[in-house]
């Protein structure tokens, strides 16, 4: 590297235009005149979003800018201004950008900028359809809870002079009209003008209700990050802990139905004493998380609490002793520890929401708070609650077709259902309808590609079912929720131990787990012979908790350990339940991993099923499993 370079982390955006040469080759006077209208019109747009020209060569531009999402937003609103410019031009003739986005490292030498980080936006602008924006992994990362336009996964792509192959996801245009980036532009000042019209209009249209008794809707969890103090007061201490306060934001924002306040909002109480209190009103957000990091040599101390602003108490706290090169683990644990007090189904803040809720009168519901009652039916399932979820939530679907989370928790609901004696291929199709239109509504939401997974994996699909794990894990990596989730499908996936290990970890992390959690820890714990372990999660489950497979499980379990008598009691209490249940019906329904069938075989003969399925039980099976002792009896 020479005097006159520098190396830095940048957002780049390149583009061209889709098939310029034949448009010269066509008509080059009207081609070049085209051309230069359209970038009069849209290098203007890169300022706008605090970018900076790097080049313009031929039809191609190169820019940087300080972050993806201004990246993002430039490229959308330079393919609207396009879009405007060629309202009335012929399809044939028309300037279509291709832009590719990356963020990665670069080398600055006399204004310009070469690398991989350069080459990739590169790549992928050459990939992208014309009309459309491509963008990396990198800056899809960087992206999470920040913008609002869904992203698709385009797979993994393998670029020319690139070894490793790169994560691309395409922005979803959608049907945005074309004018849709004179809002987008110029920040502040635009969203003022176009604030007060709409307040105007708010205000018309909303006399009624000010003039009505109503009880207030509830809000969806927010919280601002406030920059970690530094105890030692030098610099390296400080720079140690700016990288922790940033990242714990950055983790954060992965997290949907979570609204995260950006950095150099926070940024202002760095150094100062503050009241939280007022940090809340003056943020707008609910919740506020402090910490502090003292050094002494190699060691290091990290504190860090959050706290309710409405009336100053501590939600949850912790402190850290560790050595210095554990700082970016902490900070992983800290962004998953808030995380779960976020969650639904293991942190006290949505709980709170919950008992609002519940004290609403029920025609006075938002769909939130709907979604929140729906969800609740699901903590501590049985026949009946999960009835009562479906109708619950098919409510706030009606009251908000476009609330993603409420098609994601029906989603669960109806594929649950078929473990409390609904029809499974019924069940099943209106999960995977439900999940479908979760992941249409917001692709971004880690839980809808979960709950995808879910529904696609019970489906014996397990390719997708992995692939949309891998997007709902890469999403939000610290979910207990999603983790637990992927556990069930770990011995699908040929992954017993590590499932196993992987439920050792999520109950470390949250030991107050609901009883819905236990179910899956259970099976991987059968799964991977350890019984006493299995038998102990379901210590949180109430016999109308047990699915099916939790009675098998636990017979199978008992019979294992030696206790006779306790397995006997509940073989017969399972057919009591289900009178049907027999080891040939169970093993058929289980789908078709050798491994799962025969360990559920194993312990079934074990524990004293009965042997044989009726024969009108096996119908819908396409070459069904059958025990060498029910065949003969089959035979006529």
């Amino acid at each position: 590297m020479t005097d006159r370079s520098q190396r830095k982390l940048s957002a780049i955006l390149a583009a061209d235009v889709a098939g310029y040469g034949r448009l010269v080759d066509h008509d080059e006077e009207r081609a070049v005149g085209a051309l230069r209208e359209h970038l009069d019109a849209v290098l203007p747009i890169i300022a706008d979003y605090g970018g900076r020209v790097i080049d313009t060569a031929g039809d191609g531009i190169l820019a940087e800018f300080p972050s993806a999402v201004r990246a993002t937003e430039a490229a959308i609103a330079i393919q609207r201004r396009a879009e405007d410019l060629d309202a009335d031009v012929p399809a044939g003739e028309r300037m279509r950008f291709r832009i590719g986005i990356n963020v990665g490292d670069v080398m600055v030498e006399d204004g310009k900028l070469f690398g991989d980080g350069v080459n990739v936006a590169a790549r992928l602008e050459q990939l992208a359809e014309p009309g459309s924006v491509l963008i990396s992994g990198t800056a899809f990362d960087n992206l999470q809870g920040k913008i609002d336009v869904p992203l698709d996964f385009a797979g993994e792509q393998h670029v020319k002079n690139i070894s490793r192959p790169i994560r691309a996801y395409r922005v979803r245009m959608g049907k945005v009209g074309p004018s849709w980036h004179r809002w987008a532009m110029r920040g502040r000042a635009r969203w003022r003008e176009g604030t007060a019209g709409l307040m105007t209009v708010a205000l018309l249209l909303g006399v009624g209700w000010w003039l009505q008794p109503g009880e207030p809707a509830l809000a969806q969890p927010s919280i601002a990050v406030l920059p970690f103090s530094n105890l030692e007061g030098d610099a390296a201490t400080g720079r140690l802990a700016d990288g922790l306060t940033e990242d714990i934001i950055t983790d954060l924002s992965h997290v949907a139905d979570l609204k995260v306040i950006a950095r150099n909002s926070t940024e202002v109480y760095k150094g100062t004493a503050v009241d939280v209190r007022k940090v809340g009103h003056d943020l707008d957000v609910a919740y506020v998380m402090e910490g502090s990091l003292q050094r002494d040599g190699d060691q290091i101390r990290v504190t860090a609490q959050l706290i309710d602003v409405a009336n100053g108490a501590h939600v949850w706290s912790q402190r850290w002793d560790r050595p210095a090169g554990d700082v970016f683990a902490i900070q992983t644990e800290i962004a998953d520890h808030i995380v779960g007090q976020f969650e639904m189904t293991n942190g006290p803040v949505k709980s709170a929401n919950l008992l609002a809720a519940r004290r609403k009168r029920p025609t006075s519901l938002t769909a939130y708070e709907l979604n929140l009652l729906g969800v609740e039916k699901q903590l501590s399932p049985t026949r009946e609650s999960i009835d009562e979820s479906i109708a619950i939530l098919n409510k706030a679907i009606a009251a908000d077709p476009t609330y993603a989370r409420a098609w994601i928790n029906l989603a669960w609901a109806n594929m649950v259902s078929a473990n409390y004696g609904a029809d499974p291929t019924a069940a099943n199709k209106a999960a995977l309808a439900a999940a479908e239109r979760a992941v249409s509504l917001d692709f971004n939401d880690a839980e809808a590609h979960a709950v995808l997974a879910s529904v696609v994996g019970n489906l014996n699909d397990l390719g997708r079912a992995k692939s949309e794990f891998d997007i709902a894990l890469r999403l939000n990596p610290g979910s207990f929720a999603i983790l637990t989730y992927y556990i069930s499908f770990a011995p699908d996936f040929g992954e017993i131990e590590r499932g196993a290990q992987l439920a050792d970890q999520a109950i470390q992390r949250n030991p107050n787990y609901k009883p819905w959690a236990s179910g899956t820890f259970r099976f991987v714990y059968f799964m991977a012979h350890r019984c006493a372990d299995a038998l102990h999660v379901m210590e949180r489950q109430t016999p109308d908790n047990y699915t099916q497979w939790a009675w098998v499980q636990r017979a199978g379990c008992l019979a294992e350990l030696g206790r006779t008598d306790e397995a006997k009691a509940t073989v017969q209490e399972a057919l009591k339940r289900y009178p049907t249940l027999s080891i040939e019906e169970s093993v058929n329904r289980v789908g078709p991993d050798d491994a799962i069938r025969q360990r559920h075989l194993e312990a079934m003969r074990l524990a004293g099923f009965p042997a044989c399925a009726k024969p009108d039980q096996l119908n819908g099976f396409t070459n069904p499993f059958r025990l060498p002792e029910c065949a003969v009896q089959a035979k006529p």
